[in-house]
């Protein structure tokens, strides 16, 4: 799907980190909870043909977000996402990490510090990331993990799902 929306997708190899600004056709309390509740990040959070599935969630400073991109034939990658700061509709920071289904970090990937910030653009809902890595290195890593591919593709069904949650 083609759209007018906008996107940037820019990285900082001096600040260590990757900035995403992505325009959504939906307004921002809509927006706001495809991102934070575990029901509709089943739906949208991995790239097709990856689903994603949902371990456990507390949306709370403090709380979790345990969960699975999974491919077609099964296979699992785990992500784990602490939750540090929030302020509903407005913005949230988390810390995310690679892990195992048990939920044990896997130190050997990079984990990375998120801003995730919500803004009204006319009818619209501008979704800015800010995600900060430890080291050049880490950045590096996750670029040639296909991070760019990986979110236009996964914010492109959020799109699929807001039109048809605005029926």
């Amino acid at each position: 799907m083609k759209n007018n929306l906008h996107f940037d997708f820019i990285a900082d190899k001096v600040k260590n980190t990757l900035t995403i600004r992505r325009e959504f056709s939906a307004d921002r309390p809509l927006v706001w909870d495809c991102y934070t509740k575990s029901e509709l990040l089943d739906q949208w959070f991995a790239p097709a043909p990856l689903t994603t599935k949902t371990k456990s969630m507390d949306f709370s400073e403090g709380g979790h977000w345990h969960y699975a991109m999974v491919e077609p034939n099964g296979t699992e990658y785990w992500g784990w996402t602490d939750y540090l700061k929030i302020k509903p509709i407005d913005y949230y920071t988390s810390l995310d990490a690679f892990c195992n289904a048990e939920g044990e970090i896997n130190k050997d990937l990079p984990r990375a510090e998120w801003l995730v910030t919500f803004t009204d653009k006319g009818e619209n809902a501008l979704v800015e990331t800010i995600v900060t890595y430890k080291s050049l290195s880490d950045l590096e890593t996750v670029i040639q993990m296909g991070m760019e591919q990986g979110m236009m593709a996964t914010l492109e069904k959020l799109d699929q799902l807001l039109l048809t949650l605005k029926k």
